[in-house]
């Protein structure tokens, strides 16, 4: 199992520069806890912080001391088939939500593809449906993953909750938030490579 610094270490890994609301959403951890944890690995030299814009960062030692605790506890749990399996699952759904992201943001008019202006009720409807199909499957993956490793859990939830603003009509939700469906999923993505060490 993950301890709080290591999920933190680990969202700065996925995330990029980050804020303490945004670290907090992807690890479910309080503010107040992840800003505790972040002040210990400064201490220790793994992360950095920019005063200016109130972001924080992973250092050159921070992210080779990432990389090895990550290693070694896919091979603890012996879970790299089991990740392994659910990535190829992953993959197979990616393009789907790519595709799901562009159905939102434009749509066809005479042959012309023009910005969704969420205007037209129906269409949006359509597409939100299958958002929600996609979501059933995206969850199954998310439950193997979280098998395997319990921090991949989070993953679910969040999508489940990006999803369930978007249907109560905060649109940007879906594509255009930092915490959007799309947004979680790309940091899902970039969890994957970096647990199972493939380059981008």
């Amino acid at each position: 199992m993950s301890g709080p610094d290591l999920l933190v270490l680990h969202a700065l890994r996925c995330v990029g520069t980050a804020g303490l609301t945004r670290l907090a959403a992807t690890t479910g951890l309080g503010e107040p806890d992840v800003e505790s944890e972040l002040i210990d690995l400064a201490v220790a030299g793994l992360v950095t912080r920019n005063a200016d814009f109130g972001v924080w960062s992973l250092t050159g030692s921070g992210r080779a001391a990432h990389a090895q605790r990550i290693a070694a506890e896919l091979e603890s749990a012996a879970a790299r088939p089991a990740v392994a399996a659910a990535f190829d699952g992953f993959l197979v759904l990616n393009p789907e939500l790519l595709d799901l992201c562009t159905a939102w943001q434009l749509r066809s008019a005479d042959g012309v593809m023009i910005a969704n202006d969420h205007r037209d009720p129906s269409y949006d409807a359509r597409v939100l449906d299958r958002f929600a199909d996609f979501d059933r499957r995206a969850a199954a993956v998310c439950a193997e993953l979280a098998s395997a490793l319990p921090r991949f859990g989070r993953y679910q939830t969040r999508l489940a909750e990006a999803l369930g603003r978007a249907t109560a009509g905060k649109w940007e939700e879906l594509a255009d938030s930092t915490s959007s469906y799309h947004v979680v999923w790309a940091e899902l993505h970039e969890d994957l490579l970096v647990t199972l060490g493939i380059p981008r």
